[in-house]
Formats: C-alpha cells, structure tokens, sequence
C-alpha cells in the first residue's frame, strides 16, 4: 500500500516561513496523526502531501517516488484523497448530490454514517457543523483511495459519533493522514503513529501509546 512523506519541506506563505524543514513518513495501510495547537504547521504538512501548496524546499515523496511538482489534481487522480477542515462538502446541493458529484456510494456512505439517511434531500449547507463532517468523511470513506487525509476529522461531532469516525479511519485499507490538536481518546494505548508539531518543526515522533508515558 501507499507512503507518503515529505523530506526536508519547507513552506512560505510571503515572507513567513510555515515549515522549517519537516521530514515524516505516513506508512500505509495505517493512521498517522499530526498534532498541534493552531499555527503549528499541521494543517499545512496537509496541504504539501496534497500539493495545495507549494515547496519552497525540500520534496513530497509518494511511494518511493519524487511528486513535488506533480499537481493537486494529478494527485487525487492517482488516489489521494484530501478533506479539509472548511469547504468540504458544496453546501447549495443536496446530501445526495454530494455524494453522486463524488462519486460515492449511497449505500457505503449511510452505512458509515446512518444519520444521514434522512438527509438525504438536505441541502448540505443547512446542516450542522458535524453533519457536515460525515457528509465529507462519508465519500472520502466509499472513494477506494490509498491515500486519505484529513483535517480535523471529529470536528463538531459527538463523543460517541468522533469515537466512530476512527473506528472508521483506522479500518481502512489505505494511508491515512489526520491532523488533530489533541490525541484523541481512543487512539490512546494504540500503535497510531503520531507527530507532534509546534511553529513549524516537528518536536516528538513515535507511536500513541508513547505520548501517555512518563518522561525521565
């Protein structure tokens, strides 16, 4: 299955550097997890692996092979899959229309999320935040990619449905990049590989269960 990972990338939006030469490697079938508190760089190492933004330095290499120049689009043509954290989903068509525009599968997409079978006929921007989420997470769940990424995935949901969404992310077969600022709950004692970054460098890598250990 796919791997992805950026060696020594740098980022600028103007004059500001975003990030300072981060390496990492999301192997796949598996979870990573980019934690970080706003500004930290995390949702950026997003927008490199998708090629949303552009290298200032450094290089995104996708299996083995060199795809910084390959573009945003090429990219999700060859499997890559982004959901981001704002625009997700096109909020003047239908829960339906959504997903036939994505190509989804109906019937996997209410068997992800049951809760929106009856809305189905909804107009995506009339519902809530975290239905919003599901409707996003639902055709990136039935579009078969080997790469997923996605920017705070459990934004807006309850408890019990966040727990659900990564039952879900976990269990498929494909790498799976989701950006975070705290661990989730359920992901704690588990083998998710997680990286920790604060403006712009990366400060910890290593499995979840580490984050939980004591230091010294």
């Amino acid at each position: 299955m796919s791997t992805l990972a950026l060696r020594h990338a740098r980022v600028r939006y103007g004059p500001l550097e975003a990030l300072h030469g981060v390496s990492l490697t999301a192997p796949g079938p598996g979870l990573t997890v980019l934690l970080g508190r706003n500004g930290s760089g995390r949702t950026t190492v997003l927008r490199a692996l998708a090629g949303t933004v552009p290298l200032s330095g450094g290089a995104v290499v996708w299996d083995g092979v060199d795809v910084t120049r390959v573009s945003a689009y090429e990219r999700a043509r060859r499997g890559l899959c982004p959901v981001p954290e704002r625009r997700a989903v096109f909020g003047s068509l239908t829960v339906r229309e959504n997903l036939e525009l994505a190509d989804a599968d109906p019937a996997a997409a209410l068997a992800a999320y049951p809760q929106l079978a009856p809305l189905l006929s909804r107009r995506a921007g009339t519902l809530s935040g975290g239905e919003q989420r599901m409707l996003a997470l639902s055709r990136a769940l039935s579009a078969r990619a080997c790469v997923v990424l996605v920017d705070e995935p459990a934004q807006g949901m309850s408890p019990a449905v966040a727990a659900h969404t990564y039952e879900l992310l976990s269990a498929l077969d494909a790498c799976v990049v989701v950006a975070e600022q705290r661990l989730p709950p359920g992901l704690r004692g588990k083998r998710a590989l997680v990286y920790e970054l604060r403006r712009g460098a990366v400060v910890f890598s290593g499995e979840a269960a580490e984050l939980d250990r004591p230091s010294g």
